[in-house]
């Protein structure tokens, strides 16, 4: 390798769509540099970082499942988001060799749903369904963005403790995980005013791993389902979303977003976004 380089690291990472993405940017952007996927195990992620530092070349890595927050004590620094997060999904080489941790999920997970935060609302709540990484800065950026929280984890301690940390202002509610499995007769209140989320944060459904068992009729209507698993990207838990009449987002749009933001922190500028649908016809074919 003779020309800058970057790679996502994660274990599995056969998977990963980062360097279809990254690619394609790179090429229409007309810049010399790659983008490449390793797998690195857990009991690997010192010796990756040891091996990089030295390369001048390795601008750095993204990082996902389940790294996120292991890799955060092997790191010179860390951004004040991704302290506050408590993960981080980007690691930076800087030119003196010391490594900065930063957290660009949070911007991508809510990229798609700007059109939405723009208007007003007399209630906002979201089910997050998942207590892992990529859950603490959603959950951190939708207490910051005023929604009510209710969080469903396989360890209901585990998910209260998440909130106590990320939220600790205002009345948010952590369940079991199993609770949302089977059906429930709760009448809604009238939700004409309200932005209503469920967002699946979990790699349940993602291929290779056992469905999202949530029912339905936990959902207010006109709920928006977004699911951020990204293989497949029609997962069963949008599809039952869209059989019981709700908007659906896919893990595409988090994906994008979260690379825009990695993107320019690699190689100093941002993405050419206007050929985003080009990007997603390949990513989908």
């Amino acid at each position: 390798m003779t020309r800058p380089y970057a790679e996502v690291i994660g274990d599995p990472i056969a998977q990963s769509k980062s360097p279809a993405i990254h690619g394609f940017w790179l090429d229409k952007a007309g810049i010399e540099a790659a983008y490449r996927r390793e797998r690195v195990a857990h009991d690997e992620l010192q010796s990756y970082l040891a091996a990089h530092r030295s390369d001048p070349l390795w601008r750095g890595c993204n990082v996902t499942m389940p790294h996120k927050q292991a890799i955060m004590p092997h790191l010179d620094r860390l951004d004040p988001l991704a302290v506050r997060i408590g993960a981080v999904n980007t690691v930076v080489r800087g030119s003196d060799g010391l490594l900065t941790g930063f957290n660009t999920d949070c911007a991508g997970f809510f990229e798609p749903l700007q059109p939405y935060l723009a208007d007003r609302h007399l209630f906002r709540m979201a089910r997050i369904l998942g207590t892992g990484g990529a859950a603490r800065a959603i959950v951190a950026g939708l207490a910051d963005h005023g929604f009510t929280l209710v969080l469903a984890g396989r360890d209901r301690s585990k998910a209260q403790s998440l909130l106590d940390e990320l939220a600790p202002h205002g009345e948010h509610y952590a369940v079991d995980l199993a609770h949302f499995a089977d059906p429930t007769d709760f009448a809604f209140d009238d939700r004409e005013g309200v932005l209503d989320l469920v967002v699946n944060a979990s790699p349940l459904g993602m291929r290779g791993q056992p469905a999202l068992a949530f029912d339905w009729s936990h959902a207010p209507p006109c709920s928006i389902a977004y699911d951020i698993v990204t293989d497949p990207l029609e997962t069963p838990f949008l599809k039952a979303a869209r059989s019981a009449g709700h908007e659906t987002l896919n893990g595409l749009s988090m994906l994008v977003g979260q690379a825009d933001a990695a993107f320019a922190l690699f190689f100093g500028i941002h993405p050419p976004r206007e050929q985003d649908a080009e990007l997603r016809e390949r990513l989908v074919s």
